[in-house]
């Protein structure tokens, strides 16, 4: 995936929504005291400002590949970004309180497109489910139509993993997802790089449809309004 700088640079700073920012501590890769940067979350792209309203970031992380896991150190609410290989960095990052920290980890595992992808796909589930309840229960009804409701509950979204071994390992949930999906994310990449707002509109693209097939499906459980 070919990124170059003016694209990040715009799509960390462009109007699309962010899905999460704030004030984190970073420590230093070689050292290992701590810097307060602002950090902002779009998609699956993490960047890190020297101040709230600095025009450009001075990194990004791009969250595929990773877990995020709870630190058992002597600094308080810290936890760790993780990559596979011996060689790949670890990037330990420090929230100001409880709060933030659990909502930075609660992002950030679930920022990757792999869990996006599964999100969707367990919506456009949820929504064959209950147009058979739909269909099935109409069939056998002597009522008006429109006024069949499912059968059953649907089943709940994929939630983030739980604590394991005395450490919130927090998963981006998709181990063999992410095989099967190294293609999709290779041919988007060379898309992204031709123009700055690709991301703002990749972002979009997974956004909007998320929000749609979301809207739908309470839509249906809720039932026709009388």
């Amino acid at each position: 995936m070919k990124l170059n700088e003016r694209s990040l640079a715009f799509y960390a700073t462009c109007d699309s929504p962010a899905d999460n920012a704030g004030f984190l501590y970073k420590r230093g890769e070689r050292h290992t005291a701590y810097h307060r940067r602002w950090f902002v979350l779009k998609g699956n792209m993490l960047f890190y400002f020297e101040e709230r309203d600095s025009r450009e970031p001075v990194g990004v992380i791009v969250l595929e590949g990773c877990n995020v896991e709870l630190c058992d150190a002597a600094e308080n609410y810290t936890f760790a970004i993780r990559f596979g290989g011996t060689k790949s960095r670890t990037y330990v990052l420090a929230a100001e309180n409880q709060a933030a920290m659990e909502s930075w980890v609660k992002s950030l595992s679930r920022a990757s497109f792999d869990y996006m992808r599964l999100v969707v796909r367990e919506l456009e589930k949820q929504l064959q489910e209950m147009s058979r309840g739909l269909a099935g229960g109409c069939a056998g009804s002597r009522g008006p139509p429109g006024l069949c409701k499912p059968q059953s509950r649907p089943p709940a979204l994929p939630a983030v993993p739980p604590k394991e071994n005395g450490c919130a390992v927090w998963n981006n949930v998709l181990g063999a997802e992410r095989r099967a999906s190294n293609g999709e994310a290779a041919s988007a990449g060379a898309a992204v790089a031709q123009s700055p707002s690709a991301f703002y509109r990749l972002h979009e693209q997974y956004r909007l449809e998320v929000t749609r097939l979301r809207q739908d499906w309470e839509q249906r459980r809720r039932g026709p309004r009388p």
